[in-house]
């Protein structure tokens, strides 16, 4: 129970460090991923005219926007949580207390914020009629649960080496990138040339992409096998961060 109250009070305490000195405070989670939805809509439905090949298949920013919105929640919960020892090096001098907290308050914060502008998305799209299937929100925020535990096996492994590797933080934004278009996320998996859909499969979130797309737009599936192997993925990366994260820990201060 005492671990449950650091990591809800360093929780809000991130919540709140996000949005000092916000004009708009909390409420900018919810602006922004709408102001970020009609700059999407302009530049790659009237600028660049993308479609998504099918008879069926659902519209360009629906279909953008249900892999966008979970992946930028992914990566930003990892590239911000890899710094967050290092960041309360001084707390930790201090103060004894888990050092996995810091990590775990940091990554919930991220999906947090950007969660809720995933469902105010969800909510507009659904009203304006672009496809989006709102019987789909309760499976696609339990997709949330795994890929929660995935970034935060991630995160424990990164944050864990940042102490000892200072710059991993700069390689982690190229890293994150790649994998960003190594998923389908601006494609269909069905555009890219069957020798080379194997390769996907070796990102972990393209399963996500697929699956959130498979229970909000209808459009694609995944199997039983697939969803089996990314559960399995999630657990064995949150179990092996924590572990090493517990490993190094000792070492933390010798080297803060």
């Amino acid at each position: 129970m005492q671990v449950a109250r650091l990591t809800l009070r360093f929780f809000r305490r991130e919540l709140r460090n996000r949005f000092a000195g916000s004009f708009t405070g909390g409420l900018w989670a919810l602006l922004q991923p709408l102001v970020q939805l009609a700059v999407y809509a302009f530049v790659f439905v009237q600028v660049f005219k993308s479609r998504v090949p099918g008879v069926d298949a659902p519209g360009y920013v629906p279909f953008l926007v249900t892999a966008l919105w979970p992946w930028t929640a992914f990566s930003e919960a990892i590239v911000r949580s890899t710094t967050a020892v290092q960041d309360n090096a001084a707390l930790i001098g201090k103060v004894a207390l888990p050092r996995e907290v810091l990590v775990v308050a940091v990554a919930a914060s991220s999906f947090a914020v950007h969660l809720a502008g995933f469902v105010a998305i969800l909510i507009v799209l659904a009203v304006a009629g672009d496809g989006v299937h709102i019987a789909g929100l309760a499976p696609a925020l339990l997709l949330y649960i795994p890929l929660f535990a995935l970034a935060l096996g991630i995160a424990l492994i990164c944050a864990a080496v940042q102490v000892f590797v200072r710059d991993l933080v700069q390689a982690l934004g190229q890293i994150m990138m790649l994998l960003m278009f190594a998923a389908p996320i601006f494609y269909d998996s069905a555009q890219v040339p069957e020798s080379m859909r194997g390769w996907l499969a070796f990102n972990p979130f393209t399963y996500y992409a697929d699956a959130f797309r498979a229970v909000l737009l209808h459009h694609g599936e995944v199997g039983l096998g697939r969803t089996a192997i990314a559960l399995a993925t999630a657990a064995i990366v949150l179990l092996a961060g924590h572990a090493l994260f517990r490993r190094l820990d000792p070492h933390f201060e010798d080297f803060l």
